[in-house]
């Protein structure tokens, strides 16, 4: 099983407003993006990020080599209980996942 982030070019979370976060999968390249495409189970990806797999907005960009997943924060944005204003615990915990690729 190999590391995510060893395999792709960046994963990466931005602010997609104060209800959502979005991270991308940035593969680099077609060949790696058809290998992880198949590994990253959107399942696995929701039970990582404590969410129900009905709420994880999976987008597989093929012309982009991108990955893409957006799912409610766990608190609004800015409010006092939010600790990561922009998702980025999100990116690392996605780029430290074991994937197995073949």
């Amino acid at each position: 099983m190999a590391r995510l982030g060893d395999i792709v070019l960046k994963v990466r979370s931005k602010n997609a407003g104060p209800f959502w976060v979005t991270v991308d999968v940035f593969c680099g390249s077609d060949e790696v993006f058809k290998r992880v495409v198949p590994s990253l189970k959107t399942a696995d990806v929701a039970a990582l990020f404590h969410t129900e797999p009905q709420l994880l907005k999976r987008f597989d960009i093929e012309d982009l080599s991108v990955i893409k997943f957006s799912f409610p924060r766990p608190v609004v944005q800015g409010s006092a209980d939010d600790r990561d204003m922009h998702g980025a615990q999100w990116a690392v915990l996605l780029e430290e996942a074991g994937v197995e690729t073949a």
